[in-house]
């Protein structure tokens, strides 16, 4: 059976991206507090991250899309390692073409930065209406506030979209997004006529 610590090594090894430390223990905490159950991520990568939400809690059920051959199939070889094949499905499939009908708690978004608004716009309608909608990576390095200095054509306009990303998120007439600057940068966003106060009342 694989370790969690020898997971990272690879990813770190073979240049795979994978959310940093406190990202991943911030989520896995967010999921234990708020008794979700059913979880929706587009962009499996080597399965790392459904791995530590499946973890958190036997009942946990996770549906993750994958749309790299190689990184699909040693993400299945991951997941049946951790012996978690009843809890984590991997769909090999482009994202922006897979329909689903089931409804989530919550939504993970890490997967290609440029479709970042498609994905949210699609999947929305996937989410419970007290769920959570997560995307990472939205300091992307800390490039985002630093775009003007960036050399590379390809990266500047990566950043840009990220940076479109934001916007679109702050600007949202439906959701509310809460942005930390945890990990590589988490925006947690939730239904605005759903969105509980401080003192836990809807």
């Amino acid at each position: 059976m694989l370790t969690l610590e020898e997971l990272e090594e690879y990813a770190f090894l073979n240049h795979i991206p994978i959310m940093l430390k406190d990202g991943i223990e911030y989520l896995t905490r967010y999921i234990k507090e708020n008794s979700v159950t059913t979880i929706l991520e587009i962009g499996t990568a080597i399965g790392y991250s459904s791995i530590k939400m499946a973890l958190v809690d036997p009942k946990i059920e996770i549906v993750t899309i994958e749309r790299d051959l190689k990184r699909y199939e040693e993400a299945l070889k991951n997941v049946q390692s951790f012996g978690l094949g009843n809890q984590i499905t991997i769909l090999y499939e482009d994202a922006l073409n897979t329909t689903l009908d089931k409804k989530f708690d919550l939504i993970f978004i890490d997967a290609a930065k440029s479709q970042y608004i498609k994905f949210f716009e699609k999947f929305k309608n996937n989410l419970n209406e007290s769920g959570t909608i997560v995307s990472d990576n939205l300091l992307f390095h800390g490039l985002v506030s630093k775009k003007e200095e960036i050399e590379s054509k390809n990266l500047r306009q990566l950043v840009k979209k990220i940076d479109q990303y934001v916007t679109f998120l702050k600007e949202n007439q439906e959701f509310d997004t809460e942005f930390l600057e945890i990990g590589d940068g988490l925006g947690i966003s939730k239904y605005k006529n759903n969105k509980i106060n401080e003192k836990g009342e809807k």
